[in-house]
């Protein structure tokens, strides 16, 4: 009986382990509850205000804003205090105050809205890390099989075996400890480890990692790691450390917040008390410092950095790059070297056939090869054989009739199509008559970094399928946008291919083989030489090293939770091109930023200088404050406009 392939359907969007999906709620973190608590009453108070309603309903929204947005960053800035440190945000919260107590309470309680979210943006993203990495654990089982000295077997708690101790790893099931495989040959996929995108075939004497999954065979391992030193368990360890380690981030405007919030308090108490000493009457003196305070105080400042981050932050997500805080953006604009992820960043991380070649002497077309192959193979899950029939999907083929189909792990299958004998699997495992033309195919395309499957047919080779995990469309043109920024290729994947890619794309630095550990040692080399690092990847393998660089971006179609959390940035289409144009965008952005401080710097001084010499109303000191504030939030929304997004590669090479 013959068929005709049809879509396999997807497994459901719910059959992750429930443990991967688990996150921290937004509003379970107070930060959050009393941001939004303190915009919904500063939403509630400002038509009110603006329509001249009942001064006793605003008066007391306004204050009931004040006390929930207010009241963390001030007993924080209060316990900063006890360290002799000053920072902005108390400031901000006396300024709020002042600004209340000589009538400009709208203005104190913007302040205090935009402090308290920015608040909450921070315990988000930090409660988010902290789940994925807790969520990393999941991929290694909590039981493993034991094998007893008698002969028998017990099931015990994974964190439980200890070194030498033999497990016995059934078809499917994740491995539960790294180790040496001691009997059975199986395919392996340790994608989560290495990054390698197709299953690798292990047999004894290999080693085996914790968490990656068997295939079709059975495995006995030998234990040689302690549960806690294995490779999943140091990757967890390795983001924990990078994530303490990596140092506090600012935006710039952050780095002078010591000397202008001294500078600022010791400034309002001179404007207060000197006048006060020589004379001047209390009141007189209380409104001049106020006055001081309120065209001191850094709102536009604030707003110099904030709205071109955030504006190019909205820009990039439209675009398909989700930054996940202005500090992101910022640092965007300052990397000078990009590591690049292989499988699943420069590729799309799915095997497919790339090339069908029949033997000569075997009288078959290449339809016809395909088809052979693939009706052998339509019974299998292994990857290779996935794609095998996918390609035969594509080109509509119908597959004959096939029998006593049997899977042989590390080999390949065989089955009966059409009353003959078909086999498909590894040239190195399958027998062969060592036909000249059959080893020159295969050589050929495994020079060209190609994952090689023989299929025979009652014993003789008819063809060699060439399998790779294709390369992204815009790949090469993106390298060369990056370069000038020293891409170099990052990848746990073998040499040869590694290289045979790096050379399609333009990359001549490639460091191939590594492991999560060996990626982040690269990654803080470079950064101990002063460079500032951006790595781009996809998998749990790649977690590390994104925690570890200057800034990391994960690609978001494919990628592993982890990755997804610890990068800094998720490219939502995985366009790969967007990741040159958002550095473009960030480099404007930082530009624009110190376009509004000097703009900010200008109208500060203007004003405290009017008000110290002369006598500034406060009407026009509130004026001019709020007019600088307008102007430097709206040159920084400049960076919204369609305009401002930039092809780079159009441009090609930057």
């Amino acid at each position: 009986m013959s068929s005709v392939l049809v879509q396999r359907p997807a497994p459901p969007a719910d059959s992750r382990p429930a443990s991967s999906r688990r996150r921290t709620r937004v509003l379970a973190l107070s930060e959050a509850r009393w941001a939004l608590a303190s915009l919904a009453l500063f939403l509630l108070a400002l038509p009110v205000y603006l329509s001249g309603g009942p001064s006793w309903l605003w008066s007391v929204l306004f204050a009931a804003t004040y006390t929930t947005g207010g009241w963390e960053p001030g007993w924080e800035g209060l316990r900063a205090l006890k360290d002799k440190t000053l920072d902005v945000d108390l400031l901000m919260v006396v300024a709020a105050l002042g600004a209340a107590a000589i009538g400009q309470v709208l203005d104190g309680a913007l302040l205090i809205v935009i402090f308290a979210a920015s608040g909450a943006l921070e315990a988000v993203a930090t409660a988010r890390t902290a789940d994925s990495v807790r969520g990393l654990l999941d991929l290694a089982p909590t039981t493993a099989t034991r094998l007893l000295p008698g002969g028998g077997e017990e099931t015990v708690p994974a964190d439980s075996l200890g070194v030498d101790d033999t497990i016995l790893v059934r078809p499917g099931e994740r491995i539960g400890a790294d180790g040496q495989v001691l009997d059975g040959v199986s395919d392996v996929d340790q994608a989560t480890i290495t990054g390698e995108p197709l299953p690798i075939s292990k047999q004894v004497g290999d080693e085996v990692f914790a968490g990656t999954v068997n295939g079709t065979g059975a495995l006995r391992v030998r234990v040689e790691r302690d549960p806690t030193d294995s490779v999943i368990a140091r990757i967890v360890k390795m983001v924990e450390k990078a994530s303490e380690t990596k140092a506090p981030t600012q935006l710039f405007v952050e780095k002078v917040e010591q000397w202008y919030s001294i500078g600022m308090v010791v400034a309002t108490l001179a404007v207060f008390g000197i006048p006060l000493a020589f004379g001047d009457d209390l009141s007189s003196a209380l409104l001049r410092a106020m006055t001081f305070m309120i065209v001191a105080s850094p709102c536009a400042v604030v707003l110099s950095t904030m709205p071109p981050l955030l504006s190019v932050i909205a820009n990039a997500g439209r675009h398909g790059v989700l930054a996940k805080s202005a500090v992101v953006m910022e640092r965007l604009g300052q990397v000078d070297t990009v590591a690049l992820d292989k499988t699943g960043t420069l590729t799309e991380g799915t095997p497919r056939v790339t090339d069908v070649h029949p033997v000569p002497a075997s009288g078959l077309a290449q339809d016809a090869l395909l088809a052979l192959a693939a009706a052998a193979e339509h019974s299998s899950e292994h990857p290779l054989a996935r794609a095998v029939v996918a390609a035969a999907r594509e080109r509509g083929l119908t597959l004959a009739e096939t029998t006593d189909f049997t899977s042989q792990p590390g080999a390949g299958v065989i089955a009966t199509v059409s009353g003959r004998t078909v086999q498909v699997g590894s040239p190195v495992r399958l027998a062969t008559t060592g036909d000249a033309a059959t080893d020159d195919l295969v050589q050929a395309l495994e020079e060209q970094g190609r994952t090689t499957v023989l299929v025979l047919r009652d014993g003789a080779p008819v063809g060699v399928l060439g399998i790779s995990d294709r390369l992204r469309p815009d790949a090469k043109a993106t390298v060369a946008a990056l370069t000038g920024r020293t891409p170099v290729l990052l990848t746990g994947d073998n040499e040869r291919a590694a290289r045979h890619l790096a050379a399609e794309v333009g990359i001549t630095d490639v460091r191939a083989g590594l492991l999560p550990q060996d990626k982040v040692a690269a990654v803080q080399d470079w950064e101990a030489e002063g460079r500032r690092v951006l790595v781009v990847g996809d998998g749990v393998n790649d977690a590390p090293a994104l925690a570890a660089a200057h800034t990391g971006i994960a690609m978001g179609k494919a990628g592993s939770d982890l990755a997804l959390e610890t990068a800094d940035a998720v490219v939502v289409r995985d366009e790969l091109a967007t990741i040159p144009a958002v550095v473009d965008l960030s480099r404007r952005a930082r530009r624009l930023v110190v376009q509004n401080l000097v703009i900010a710097g200008i109208f500060i001084t203007v004003l405290v200088a009017w008000d110290l010499i002369g006598t500034l109303p406060l009407p026009l000191g509130v004026a001019g404050h709020e007019g600088s504030t307008v102007i430097v939030g709206l040159n920084g929304l400049r960076l919204l406009s369609e305009r401002a997004w930039t092809n780079p590669l159009a441009k090609g090479t930057r």
